[in-house]
């Protein structure tokens, strides 16, 4: 026979509890310290969120005190000498390094030796110091120096003969005209 199960108790929430199966009580108890956790959480997000906004609030009025009061610059009076070396030195760093380095070394030949380049930034003229071995050599140069796209023209400044070592070579200087872009 059955086991007949006789329960005269009244109905209430523990009697309920006694009933329930042990893994609907774990779930239920894991389920509450789930929702423990994000209640936490979201509290712990809510001040951070706070903290932020107040950092913001912070940054924005220094800001906008930073752009009402412009600090001012003090007007400094500059010599006239001083403001002329200024722009020389400035003209000068301003010189196109690259493309002088670059026309010039298209140009030049294996039996050209190049000894110096000075260039004048003011004039837009470049002064090369070179030697040759014979005349037609130095005017070969010449012409092909004339030909590059970013020289506007070249022309012999003065050359001299020398000897050295039992070697003649004649040692020239030109100033080529570049073209401003």
């Amino acid at each position: 026979m059955k086991p007949m199960r006789i329960d005269f108790a009244p109905q209430g929430w523990r009697r309920v509890l006694f009933h329930l199966h042990p893994g609907v009580l774990a779930a239920g108890a894991l389920g509450l310290v789930l929702c423990a956790g994000g209640i936490w959480f979201a509290m712990q997000m809510a001040q951070q969120r706070e903290e932020r906004l107040r950092q913001i609030e912070r940054m924005q009025a220094r800001q906008a005190a930073l752009s009402k009061a412009p600090a001012a610059v003090p007007v400094t009076a500059i010599p006239e000498a001083q403001a002329n070396a200024v722009n020389a030195a400035v003209l000068q760093l301003n010189v196109p390094w690259r493309e002088l380095e670059d026309a010039v070394a298209s140009a030049t030949p294996a039996n050209i030796a190049l000894l110096a380049l000075d260039p004048d930034a003011k004039k837009s003229v470049l002064k090369i110091t070179a030697e040759a071995r014979t005349s037609d050599d130095m005017v070969g140069y010449l012409q092909v120096l004339q030909q590059q796209e970013f020289f506007a023209g070249a022309a012999l400044v003065r050359h001299e003969i020398g000897e050295q070592d039992g070697v003649r070579a004649i040692r020239f200087q030109a100033e080529v005209q570049w073209r401003t872009r």
